[in-house]
């Protein structure tokens, strides 16, 4: 028998086992399990495959909680290949003595694209105007059809103001923006004006949400939220979707309390396609895209395989979501 640390391993990893690649730097160094199907495990797979593993690198459709670490009583590390970790109960892990990572800021500048991605789309209807074309419905030109809105020199309001929010700030002053942001506190060398949340929902013609999904953030943006928007203005959601009230989104849209919406993340995941908030106008959707590039998915899961393998060597890595959990992990032990 190899004394090798056992790890679980969610999701098939960008690259495959081809040298170089992050599940190659994690095979030198550990016997690994993957699980292979597109499908997500179910909770019943995810703990029979975990038990008598050391460490789990999981995706954010991974619910890692009591139950899973019962399962798994040898588990020392779980390594989310994701900047949140809602899915992940991380109380639970620091009193085990399990160590939680995170993926932050290898994906900011991807997402933050993805971000000014819906918001264009959305201000300039292109969507509708795609389907109008491959429709047959593009008809002679006319000084009214498909009306958008500006972007260059109108309002954007960012809620928090974390990495992500600052990069969409640092775009939006190529548009010659005003930039308003609001959060806990004011952030320094932050590119905008701190303002209070109903300030800046009356002021913005853009809202773009970068909060984490907590207790206190989720359905924020509920029907009180968007009645406190401009009817002209724009929606933004690349976080989680369940910082939203699904039904007051569409409720807001439908009404034309607010002119438009463009979402990267909703709940469920993935959304059925029977859903009252796809027959909504005026929404550009996208099935979780934000860090879908090439090269942002392989460095997450470089950063994931390293903060798992510094767990399992009993180290508290940069992105230790709790680095006490070492100490209590070493109690355990």
């Amino acid at each position: 028998m190899s004394n090798r640390p056992r790890v679980f391993v969610s999701r098939t990893l960008p690259g495959g086992d081809a040298p170089g690649t992050p599940f190659d730097a994690l095979k030198a160094h550990a016997e690994i399990d993957v699980w292979e199907a597109t499908e997500p495990p179910t909770a019943e797979a995810l703990r029979a495959r975990s038990a008598g593993c050391d460490g789990l690198l999981t995706v954010l459709t991974e619910r890692v909680d009591d139950a899973l670490l019962d399962a798994a009583p040898r588990v020392r590390v779980v390594a989310n290949m994701a900047v949140g970790y809602d899915n992940i109960d991380v109380l639970a892990c620091t009193a085990r003595g399990v160590l939680v990572t995170n993926t932050p800021g290898v994906l900011t500048e991807a997402t933050a694209d993805m971000t000014w991605a819906l918001l264009l789309a959305a201000a300039r209807r292109l969507p509708e105007g795609d389907r109008a074309l491959r429709g047959g419905g593009w008809g002679p030109w006319h000084p009214t059809w498909l009306l958008g809105y500006r972007v260059s020199g109108a309002t954007i309001g960012i809620v928090g103001p974390g990495r992500i929010g600052r990069a969409v700030a640092q775009r939006a002053q190529g548009f010659g923006m005003t930039v308003l942001y609001t959060g806990h506190r004011p952030v320094e060398d932050f590119p905008g004006t701190f303002v209070p949340l109903d300030d800046l929902l009356a002021r913005s013609e853009y809202v773009s949400m970068h909060v984490p999904l907590t207790r206190e953030t989720e359905r924020m943006c509920n029907a009180a939220f968007f009645a406190r928007m401009r009817p002209d203005a724009i929606f933004v959601n690349t976080t989680r979707g369940g910082v939203v009230d699904q039904a007051a989104l569409l409720e807001a849209l439908r009404s034309g309390g607010i002119a438009g919406a463009g979402l990267d993340v909703m709940t469920p995941e993935p959304i059925p396609v029977g859903d009252p908030l796809l027959t909504a106008p005026h929404l550009v959707v996208a099935p979780h895209l934000g860090s879908a590039t090439l090269e942002t998915r392989t460095a997450m899961a470089s950063l994931a395989v390293d903060g798992l393998l510094a767990g399992l060597a009993g180290r508290a890595p940069s992105n230790a979501v709790n680095p006490e959990a070492l100490a209590a992990g070493r109690r355990r032990a």
